[in-house]
């Protein structure tokens, strides 16, 4: 469990900077400069992702059992997972509906798939992990929220000149759809039970 937390502390917390401590990474990044800086974040991102995976399959020899999870819970979470993979093709591509009209799909992949694996799992690891990655990914997507809302008010205050907003495509979108439902239907019936061991199908 001890291996568990520290990857959570170190993975989640590089990527919490903006959250907590915003000016102090703008400071620090002008300070450092953007490659030393983005060298230090991925590599405590890197040490804190090998502590997640060396945690878990630790932690999963002897799990501690919270709840059992009905059956309906597993079907709900496959379809929320369908959600989560179109949201995070979403978010690399450009001009389409959920990323303009949401702002930041990744961070709501992130946490469907969060959610999604909590309704399916009842162990005390899973709980903690997947909780974990719940909560980040709430507070991420508020602190990502008022940020661009205090961007756009700076703007109209000093009367900045803007980009015209982005305007979505069908075409876009669709293919963040199909590409995200290939994406799901390739974790679900392939991948996840190679890689992770266990299928989600039951």
């Amino acid at each position: 469990m001890t291996w568990l937390i520290l990857g959570l502390v170190l993975f989640l917390g590089a990527h919490s900077t903006r959250i907590f401590a915003d000016e102090w990474r703008t400071r620090t990044l002008a300070a450092w400069g953007e490659k030393p800086f983005k060298a230090v974040y991925a590599l405590v991102s890197l040490l804190g992702f090998y502590g997640l995976i060396v945690g878990y399959a630790e932690v999963q020899l002897q799990p501690v059992f919270i709840w059992q999870p009905p059956i309906a819970a597993r079907h709900i979470s496959v379809l929320l997972m369908l959600f989560a993979s179109i949201l995070l093709v979403a978010a690399h591509i450009p001009a389409n509906h959920f990323k303009v009209r949401l702002g930041h799909p990744m961070v709501l992949s992130v946490k469907v798939w969060a959610l999604a694996h909590l309704l399916s799992n009842g162990n005390l690891a899973d709980l903690i992990l997947f909780g974990a990655f719940l909560v980040w990914s709430v507070m991420n997507f508020k602190s990502a929220r008022a940020r661009d809302r205090a961007k756009a008010e700076s703007q109209a205050h000093f009367s900045v000149e803007t980009v015209p907003p982005t305007r979505p495509k069908i075409s876009t979108t669709l293919i963040a759809v199909v590409a995200g439902a290939g994406l799901w239907g390739l974790i679900t019936f392939v991948l996840h039970a190679r890689v992770v061991g266990v299928s989600p199908q039951g």
